[in-house]
């Protein structure tokens, strides 16, 4: 990519910020819609996990994919492809004449948003060269969320009361074609200067053991956790990942490349985007059903409820990107997981939701956290890799995020269906209490020397299996 003016670098900056805002904003604004969705279509608690669950597990099985196509076909392409895809299967979403068809539609919609992300932070990596200057633009990127998180309730709780749920998908169409025609005017195409083979196997056991572990958590209550069915989901998933690692490992090009994991500060910033993203998903599954069915107030109430939390977020999110870029990513994530996990706590143990006080307090300690968790994951999970493969990198970022959030919203929501609602309050708990932990651990002087080592490591396929990419 040719060297790009500043005022052209924050342009690209917006624009990929932009397909983040879309995705976010249409994750908050579901969750408010939720109960809505639930009376009009006569929707399960299982039912309503999965209109989160279909598109997050879509989402997080495709992410890698996405981001090594993109290397190769050309970044741009394909975040234009999404586009186009997420903001088609957003007006399908909005036509959807029952619950089943939401599902498939919101599936639609996960793949398009693959195309999104992952490509959109390669983009941004490839765009920002300077480290101190990346950690600043991711800080803006994690921001977003924030900004998501502010907006998402309080337009989703308007337009479901004005409305009605299915007005929660019209807001995609303008942000999708206006995002569609900046990316043809402003962002140049990149790609790698070598592509990556495609790892069809490997994607099809992802896609076995997210899928089937997700199903059986979901439908567990349901069916019976010692069912033939969710036993069988059970084993799949345990098939799957026995037969995914030393698979990847004996391929030249793997979907997932292993030797990247003998990194500590890598494989840290994997297990605390899924923990993070877990206490996410299940915090505002619950929030959302407290706040509208035990409190009884209306979406728009429920969504300014949630506005301290939000706006933490989007306060702490760029700070952390400074934080990161100046001090590394130690101190940010300490303090996510100390205050995502107090945040747990006044659930789980001092009942928060029966005062406004420690309500408020538990949403302000959460939104900070969250804020902070963010950008270290991404600045870490980008930095294990080259440049070249940005698009990997960032795809294995998102992809545990989606995974986080996925299992997050199906061992709550399962507690939920279970009556075991506290329960569901202590695992958000334990996910923040495991960010504070993992970032102890991967963050110091012994985390330091195991990612030099596997940065030195010569990679024995690095000049197998390659196919030279000729610029069209």
């Amino acid at each position: 990519m040719p060297e790009l003016s500043r005022r052209r670098r924050l342009l690209i900056l917006a624009i990929c910020c932009t397909s983040l805002l879309m995705v976010s904003l249409d994750n908050t604004i579901l969750n408010v819609a939720l109960p809505s969705m639930q009376r009009e279509l006569g929707a399960s608690v299982s039912g309503l996990q999965w209109t989160i669950d279909a598109y997050t597990l879509v989402l997080a099985s495709l992410l890698m994919l996405a981001g090594s196509t993109a290397d190769r076909l050309g970044r741009r392409r394909v975040f234009q492809a999404g586009l186009v895809l997420f903001t088609a299967g957003s007006v399908l979403c909005s036509l959807a004449p029952g619950l089943g068809w939401l599902i498939v539609f919101r599936m639609v919609q996960a793949v398009g948003g693959s195309m999104l992300n992952p490509v959109a932070m390669s983009i941004i990596t490839n765009t920002f060269t300077d480290p101190r200057e990346r950690a600043r633009a991711i800080g803006v990127w994690g921001g977003v969320v924030g900004i998501s998180m502010a907006a998402g309730p309080i337009i989703g709780g308007a337009l479901v009361e004005t409305t009605g749920w299915r007005a929660i998908f019209w807001i995609n169409l303008p942000v999708g074609l206006a995002a569609l025609a900046m990316t043809a005017r402003y962002v140049p195409e990149s790609r790698a200067a070598t592509a990556r083979r495609a790892d069809p196997v490997g994607q099809l056991l992802v896609i076995a053991l997210l899928g089937s572990l997700t199903y059986g958590i979901i439908e567990g209550a349901a069916a019976g956790w010692g069912s033939p069915l969710i036993l069988g989901c059970f084993a799949v998933a345990a098939a799957s990942l026995a037969t995914l690692v030393p698979y990847e490992r004996r391929r030249a090009e793997p979907l997932i490349e292993p030797r990247l994991f003998r990194s500590a500060p890598f494989s840290g910033a994997t297990v605390t985007a899924v923990s993070a993203f877990a206490a996410l998903g299940g915090f505002l599954f619950l929030n959302t059903l407290h706040l509208q069915n035990e409190r009884g107030l209306s979406a728009l109430d429920a969504g300014l409820y949630m506005l301290p939390m939000a706006v933490m977020c989007l306060v702490f999110a760029p700070l952390s990107g400074r934080l990161v870029g100046v001090r590394g990513p130690r101190l940010p994530l300490l303090l996510a997981g100390v205050a995502m996990t107090a945040s747990g706590l006044l659930f789980a143990a001092f009942d928060a939701g029966s005062s406004d006080v420690l309500l408020f307090t538990a949403y302000v300690l959460f939104g900070i956290g969250f804020g902070l968790v963010n950008a270290p994951i991404t600045n870490t999970a980008v930095s294990g890799l080259p440049r070249a493969r940005a698009g990997v990198a960032a795809a294995v970022a998102s992809t545990s995020r989606q995974v986080g959030s996925s299992l997050g919203v199906a061992v709550i929501g399962a507690a939920v269906a279970a009556g075991l609602q506290e329960t569901g309050w202590w695992i958000v708990a334990g996910c923040g209490a495991a960010v504070l932990l993992v970032g102890t651990i991967t963050t110091g002087r012994w985390a330091a020397r195991t990612a030099e080592r596997a940065a030195a490591r010569p990679d024995p396929h690095a000049e197998r299996n390659r196919t030279p990419v000729t610029t069209p």
